[in-house]
Parts: structure tokens; sequence; C-alpha cells
């Protein structure tokens, strides 16, 4: 099953909602993608539409880690294991939790204008998003809604991985889930059309559906059970009749094909998601930062412009989950870079074709040290936020073109990247994204990295690319 898009797949996840003895709800949508997704929940329902928004709490120097959330109403929720084993002290815990509350409030704001929020005192609160990978967002966002007072939270999504269904059900009340495949890749690979929501989108649909029109729900709602396949049975089938409209013949030669692989890295094999275009000319590794997994939505987010650009992506987790209970393998640069390196040379064996790495993070360290490697031969690399300075001995055996995007708002690790650039004796630039912090949230951030990746690679993978570019390394 695919989804159109979100408003085709908020449509059909009202149809099971519709079913359900809900009382009296209130739709609240996780920012950006979910809105849509909620709108036409909220207006099947003849329910109110609001946002609900949660702001991870990033380790120092490692934010892609959370060691905890916060909510509206002073909500905040700790991870203590991951407070203990990162030593985040108070101090350190509360300059971090002042400056995601900042940046939650100004969200809202730019999302809200001057309505408040809508009450949730003794109502159902019906989260909704466009899908779930990780499922730590909407774990926070239920925690959230019922700490600000609601007497029932249901979670509903048009799809998610059954391990993630399983993880909700302990925090929600009821789990709403359409779809639930097998083998899960991104949210994004199950949509046709998944192109990003602008905060002006989020903004109009959230200030159309904050005082709900006339109930445009079927007669007859609210005598089901809220049981089957709307509790998330992960059967991998559809849950109610009717049929889908076919991708145009564009989109489906690119999503032909099942995208799941089993990564060869020696001896261990790692889940991941292979996307080739036809015709592309060459692949995208991708290194996913600490606290971080191949379901990263920004990685993934970066994966779906390069796609859109012809060009094949490769994400997949670095560890298996029995190395990432010890929280030093995640931060064991040296085993992350090996584990890419015996990627990059199965990826060589299965496809003919350039290889590049993007890395974040943790993962841009990764990449760099693989990028020394001398059998490697990667064509070009990108780092995002990364941490370049985690692989300072082997910065000066990087030859492959190597992009250094950081926010200008992210100062220390600019000066990071800056001092890691001194090192670099292949063509390299520093990139930075100005006003955005490590994370890119900002308006118009990601898709700034997504369009200086992709112009990068361009260059540097492709003939075209190739043939432009004369002269030394330089930076900027």
């Amino acid at each position: 099953m695919r989804f159109v898009d979100r408003t085709a797949a908020g449509k059909r996840l009202a149809e099971e909602l519709e079913r359900m003895d809900l009382g009296d709800p209130v739709v609240l949508g996780l920012p950006r993608g979910g809105i849509p997704v909620a709108y036409e929940v909220a207006r099947a329902l003849g329910a109110p539409l609001d946002v609900i928004a949660v702001r991870k709490l990033g380790v120092p120097y490692q934010p892609e880690l959370g060691f905890g959330a916060i909510g509206e109403d002073g909500v905040r929720i700790m991870n203590d294991d991951v407070l203990r084993v990162a030593r985040v002290g108070p101090r350190e815990r509360a300059e971090i939790e002042q400056d995601a509350r900042e940046a939650l409030e100004l969200r809202l704001r730019r999302y809200r204008g001057d309505r408040p929020p809508v009450g949730l005192k003794d109502r159902t609160a019906v989260i909704v998003d466009d899908g779930i990978a990780t499922g730590s967002t909407a774990f926070a966002a239920c925690r959230v809604a019922r700490a600000r007072g609601a007497a029932r939270v249901v979670l509903a999504v048009p799809l998610a991985p059954a391990d993630a269904l399983a993880w909700l059900r302990q925090e929600a009340d009821a789990v709403v889930c359409l779809y639930s495949p097998e083998y899960f890749g991104s949210v994004g690979q199950w949509y046709v059309d998944f192109a990003q929501t602008g905060d002006d989108e989020v903004a109009a649909l959230l200030s159309r559906g904050a005082m709900p029109e006339e109930s445009t729900a079927r007669t007859g709602r609210g005598t089901g059970s809220g049981t089957g396949a709307g509790a998330g049975t992960g059967s991998g089938t559809g849950t109610t009749g009717g049929t889908w409209p076919e991708p145009g013949p564009e989109v489906a030669g690119r999503l032909a094909g099942d995208p799941e692989v089993m990564v060869g890295a020696g001896p261990t094999a790692l889940p991941g998601s292979l996307v080739v275009p036809d015709g592309a000319p060459g692949i995208v590794a991708f290194a996913h930062g600490s606290g971080s997994s191949r379901h990263s939505p920004r990685n993934q987010a970066v994966a779906s412009a390069l796609n859109r650009a012809g060009f094949g992506t490769l994400l997949f987790d670095l560890l298996t989950p029995d190395e990432e209970l010890d929280r030093t393998n995640v931060f064991d640069i040296g085993l992350l870079a090996e584990r890419l390196t015996l990627a990059v040379l199965w990826l060589r064996r299965e496809r003919a074709l350039p290889i590049g790495c993007f890395g974040a993070s943790t993962g841009a360290a990764a990449a760099l040290m693989s990028a020394a490697e001398p059998h490697t031969d990667i064509a070009a690399v990108v780092s995002r936020g990364g941490r370049p300075d985690l692989a300072a001995g082997r910065l000066a055996e990087v030859r492959a073109p190597t992009l250094l995007i950081v926010g200008g708002a992210d100062t220390e690790v600019l000066r990071l990247n800056r001092q890691a650039a001194g090192r670099l004796r292949c063509e390299h630039q520093v990139a930075v994204v100005p006003g955005a912090t490590h994370l890119f949230e900002e308006h118009g951030a990601l898709e700034a990295v997504a369009h200086l990746a992709t112009e990068w690679f361009t260059q540097h993978m492709t003939p075209h690319g190739a043939a432009a570019m004369s002269g030394p390394g330089r930076t900027r």
C-alpha cells in the first residue's frame, strides 16, 4: 500500500477513527507533516484542530542523542540512563532545556498566532502524524497530552513499523494504524507525493481547523470498538476496502522493487534501504549520528531530494540492536567508520556506480575516516552538522572532495568545522546556513542542506559536473 499524499492518508485515517467512540475529541497534529493529515481527520470528526509540539533535549555536542523531551505547560520527560551515561550535569541540563523551551514557544507562536491552545482537560486527545519511524516523538507527544489533562489519548497514523507500535501501545490508550509493512524503510517511501510541509501551510491549516466546520462525519459514528486493524495489528495489509490511484510512470519507475536490503558489513548484516532510480549517476551512502538510525527524518529528507535529482541512496543502521545497548559503541568512531567502509565495499559489489557519503554528527567523522582509506575510493563527502574533529588524525589523508555544512547559530560546532577544514588537503568548502542550529529545524534550513548536498554530489559524481570542475582545492 502506498498513499497518494498526506491529504489522502488523512481521509483514509478519518474513516477508521469515525468507527470509534471518541467522546469529545480534540485532534492534535505533530508538525510539520502531521498537520495536513490531522486537518482531514478533524474535518471528518467535526473536532477542533490544534498542534502538539515536543522538543527533544540533546546531549551537548551530540544533540541527536536525546536525554529527554519537553512540551507545553512545563511538561518535561527525562531519560535517567542517558543522563548518567552522557554525564550531563544539572547546569548543562537547565541551559539546554531553557534553549529548547524558547525554540518550542517560538514554533508554537508561529503556528498558532494569537490563538490560545485548545483545552484538553477531560477530553480525548487524538494525536496524528503522517507516519512513525522510531516512535520517540509520538511517545513524548502522548505524555504531553496526558500531562495537559487529556482523559484519553489515541494515537492515529497512516503507517508505522510493528516494533514501534508495540512500544507506543504502552503509552497511548489506543493506537490506530492503517498499514504496518514487514519491511518498513522510511515514512516517505510509502507516499507517492511526500513533499515537505512548509510553516505557512501548517499555520493556514491550523487557522482553518481551529473552529471546526459542521461535522462531515457519517451518521452512526461512535458505535465501533476501535479494535482489529484500527489498533495497528501489523499484518501488512490494508484495513478497509477501496483502491488507491497508481503513481504515474516516472514515480513508479523510481519506486519499483523492494528498497529493503541487508547490508553486508563483513560478518555483520545490517538492515538498510537502497533506492536507485533508473540511470542514477551514483549512490550516496548515509552515516547517521549518535542516537539516530536509518530512520532519521533529516537524513530521509536529504535522501528524498537526492532521489528526485536522480541519485541513488543507501540509508542503513551502523550498529545492530544488541550493539546499540552498549552506549560506548554509539561513540566509537573507529567502529562506525569500519562499518561504513565495509558497507561502501558491499555497495560497490552490488552496483558498479560511483559512491559518495553523507554523514551527520558523529556519522560525519565516520564518513571522513572511511574516505581516508585508500581502497574505498569515495567520490565525494558531505557533512551535516558534523564532528570532523573526531576524525582529526585522518583528515589530511582524505582525498574525496568534502563539503562541511554547518548552521550559523551552531557556533561551537561551526568553530570545530572551521578548525578541521584547516587540516584537510583535499578540495573542500565550509557552507554556513544562516540562523540554523545544530539540527537545522528552522524554516528552510533543511531544504538548504538538501540543496547544497545535491549540488555538491552533482558537481563531483556526474560527468557534466566533473567536466565543469577545475582548479585547486578551496575553502570559504
